[in-house]
């Protein structure tokens, strides 16, 4: 019979209070980390939105009106999770539908014009999404993968050799031809796919939702040309971008009856505002004067603070970011999948693979003032002639070489990060891939990424919220500060926000320091988020495959 000895009851109610007193400590930094962010994004947004001008009347009309019955619809949700789930699900949808749209309409109408958006989604977005479509319907097909990485590498040296004639062949169909063909017919497909996959509609009603899309698409042209602020292509990109989330929500709430309730959120917001809006203007009273506005976010930066914008930095740190994402995503992922699943445990190899690693976990530590150096050295001063070609860098402070710089900033991070995921996943779950026949290629593609993917992506997005709030590396390439028109692609110059923020944030007037700049962080965090949400939602469907 097993007795406890004095020792061991003493230790065990040492390590009891040492647990308690752990939880409440951690409790406590927990609540004062939050805090600190939220005190601090509250100033930033008290600035930006400039709620310190706002009258008594109009703080009254919107708590009247929008926030008591925003508070008792949540204390109504409090005990039912299937209200609170259907909520998150309208509101995450709608407000990443939202952001993706905004970000849609700068990159592919401004970054990159509607013909050379066809021309590369001919030779590269296109086919990337038929042979993913393609490995769906047809697990076997173990070619894919290769086909998909071949496009890849070799897709965008195609594009850009034929940008000529095939931007001529996108010009004949015009803006909103090219956005109809290359958006708005995959995504019914798309829509019909999820009708039938994912919210169980019968065949008839699904195909029937992928043939309704283009058909709205077409039928509400005349009703959108009434709306002069609205353009045919900001249509079809916002039809897609937003009304496909969103419209996936919609239908995935309203198939649960226990969901219902969660459609009052969204109609006691846009109820509400208005009738904020209505009361507003019956008593008169003083609104909000906001630095954040339309005219901020579409204008170039001036010498007046009433006059000043972003618009330059924003498409500048969009441009920059999306090179970035592309860049370390690819490399990352693939230096992280040789490391663990291909690199030899044994022999000489296997050292310098342990040598690669070590730095790898080294070079996530260095300052990235020494980036900058390094893309300076690398990408601006280094020339060189290998046989008929001439290496003579990607210029001073251009888009090319400041995304190159911060793709080296934080390819270690994503590294390491994809390296943890990919480790993680169990080796019994690799033996019984490999048991079942199955080749070292499709167990990396079928059970080794599906379940390490969330984690990548994790390390993901960290690394790119790191990258879009650099200044150092920047200025060390030759970015420009402030810069008076967005950059006009690969090897055009660029400024970014945090360089533009930084430059504000010296100027000797109040209105730029806690005004303009306040309203900058706010634009950057919008900007920031929106990149993040898009990585979020794939994130969440592995993870929800996964479990």
């Amino acid at each position: 019979m097993a007795t406890t000895s004095p020792t061991e009851t003493e230790f065990g109610e040492v390590s009891r209070i040492k647990g308690i007193v752990f939880k409440y400590v951690s409790f406590a930094a927990s609540i004062v980390g939050i805090l600190a962010l939220g005190v601090l994004l509250a100033y930033v947004f008290w600035d930006a939105l400039g709620l310190a001008s706002a009258g008594t009347g109009w703080y009254l009309a919107y708590t009247g009106t929008l926030l008591v019955p925003l508070l008792a619809f949540f204390a109504y949700a409090r005990t039912r999770p299937a209200v609170v789930a259907g909520t998150f699900e309208l509101f995450s949808m709608t407000l990443a539908g939202v952001l993706l749209t905004g970000a849609g309409v700068i990159i592919l109408s401004i970054i990159a014009s509607p013909g050379v958006w066809f021309a590369y989604f001919l030779t590269v977005v296109g086919p990337i999404v038929g042979l993913y479509v393609y490995g769906q319907y047809d697990r076997e097909a173990t070619w894919v993968g290769l086909a998909m990485l071949g496009v890849v590498l070799l897709g965008p040296v195609v594009g850009t050799l034929g940008l000529g004639p095939l931007t001529t062949v996108g010009s004949l169909l015009g803006s909103p031809g090219i956005y109809f063909l290359s958006l708005v017919v995959p995504a019914a497909a798309v829509a019909a796919y999820l009708s039938a996959e994912r919210l169980d509609f019968s065949r008839r009603r699904s195909l029937g939702i992928g043939v309704g899309l283009p058909v709205l698409a077409i039928a509400a042209v005349p009703l959108v040309d009434t709306v002069p602020a609205i353009s045919r292509s900001v249509w079809l990109i916002g039809l897609v971008l937003l009304g496909l989330p969103a419209g996936f929500a919609v239908a995935n709430t309203a198939r649960t009856r226990e969901r219902w309730p969660a459609f009052a959120f969204p109609a006691i917001v846009v109820l509400g505002f208005l009738a904020g809006e209505a009361v507003v203007t019956a008593i008169g009273a003083t609104p909000p004067t906001p630095w954040l506005d339309w005219q901020y976010v579409t204008s170039g930066p001036s010498q007046t603070a009433a006059e000043a914008g972003l618009y330059p930095a924003i498409i500048g740190s969009i441009f920059l970011i999306v090179l970035v994402s592309v860049f370390t995503f690819v490399f990352g992922v693939g230096a992280a999948i040789y490391l663990e699943e291909y690199a030899p445990g044994s022999g000489p190899l296997a050292a310098v693979t342990r040598i690669i690693k070590v730095n790898i976990s080294n070079l996530a530590g260095v300052p990235s003032v020494v980036y900058g150096l390094l893309g300076l050295g690398i990408f601006v001063n280094i020339e060189s002639q290998v046989g008929p070609f001439t290496y003579a860098g990607f210029g001073v402070g251009t888009v090319l070489t400041a995304a190159m710089t911060l793709s080296l900033l934080i390819l270690p991070i994503v590294i390491i990060s994809a390296q943890e995921a990919i480790r993680s996943v169990p080796d019994s779950l690799r033996q019984a891939s490999y048991g079942m026949g199955a080749t070292r290629w499709q167990t990396i593609r079928n059970v080794v990424l599906p379940r390490s993917l969330p984690g990548i992506l994790t390390g993901t997005i960290l690394a790119l919220g790191r990258a879009i709030g650099e200044t150092a590396p920047l200025i060390m390439v030759g970015a420009a500060t402030t810069k008076f028109s967005p950059p006009s692609g690969l090897f055009g110059k660029l400024t970014a926000m945090p360089m533009q923020i930084f430059a504000w944030a010296f100027e000797p007037s109040d209105e730029f320091r806690y005004g303009v700049v306040a309203a900058g962080v706010v634009t950057l965090l919008v900007v920031m988020l929106t990149m993040n949400s898009v990585a979020i939602l794939v994130r969440n469907k592995y993870q929800q495959e996964a479990n």
